[in-house]
């Protein structure tokens, strides 16, 4: 059975694509730092008849990253999906420590987990690295600096290694989502504050889940071998742009 290795799994984005990948055959590798999360999601996945198994990681972790690499037989498909945003202050009064923070999970987290699994994805004959970056991959916007530098680090991360590793049986996506409202993203942006959180997504008519994700990435990887999707830009229909966003009153 072919191995999808996804981070961040405990919850979110990383929960159901684990979840798609499962329901389309592939033995699912759970990896967060939260082993009762893994465990809920390995639990729902093998009831519905797929193959879980839970891997308790930190991926900002260089050592614990290493010991993931050395427990797996085989991996067919990293999701690099483990991330976050922390803080909306402008770039005047940010605090390093949070751009510090983002830059190590999303940028070094997807650095250190790729380089890893990179021998088995080869080894393989016929592997695809998934990085989930953002629309702020390439859009900066008043109050997201160090959110945006970070995911402009993972583009150019996933642009390098596609070039690094032409000729090798091994795909490279980049799947950039927009507005997806799920259960932690905004509240740890907005350090718990759930009204601040909840007012990210008011007005919009049906923003993306994180099941339209997981159904992207899952098509993705899916494709003949020959097929490579560079990136993929998902919004929902009420968001045109970065900055341009339909609400209803």
């Amino acid at each position: 059975m072919r191995t999808a290795v996804v981070t961040g799994a405990g919850s979110g984005i990383g929960a159901a694509t684990a979840h798609a990948l499962a329901g389309s055959g592939f033995h699912v590798a759970l990896v967060a730092r939260r082993q009762n999360r893994l465990e809920d999601v390995a639990r729902g996945i093998r009831d519905g008849g797929g193959s879980a198994s839970v891997h308790v990681a930190d991926v900002t972790d260089r050592q614990e990253v290493t010991d993931l690499a050395a427990g797996l037989d085989r991996c067919d498909v990293l999701v690099n999906n483990a991330g976050g945003a922390f803080g909306t202050e402008p770039v005047a009064t940010a605090d390093p420590g949070d751009w510090r923070r983002m830059y190590e999970v999303n940028v070094l987290g997807t650095l250190q987990v790729t380089q890893a699994l990179l021998p088995l994805l080869i080894g393989s004959g016929d592997g695809t690295v998934v990085i989930v970056s953002s629309t702020a991959s390439f859009t900066c916007y008043e109050g997201g600096g160090g959110y945006s530098a970070a995911k402009h680090g993972e583009h150019a991360l996933a642009g390098a290694l596609r070039l690094e590793v032409c000729g090798l049986p091994i795909r490279v996506v980049e799947i950039a989502p927009g507005m997806v409202h799920t259960e932690e993203f905004s509240l740890n942006r907005y350090r718990g504050d759930i009204s601040a959180a909840d007012a990210v997504y008011a007005g919009i008519d049906a923003p993306l889940l994180a099941e339209d994700i997981a159904e992207t990435v899952t098509w993705a990887v899916t494709r003949p071998s020959h097929v490579n999707v560079d990136l993929l830009v998902v919004r929902p229909r009420a968001q045109a742009a970065q900055h341009k966003v339909h609400r209803t009153p």
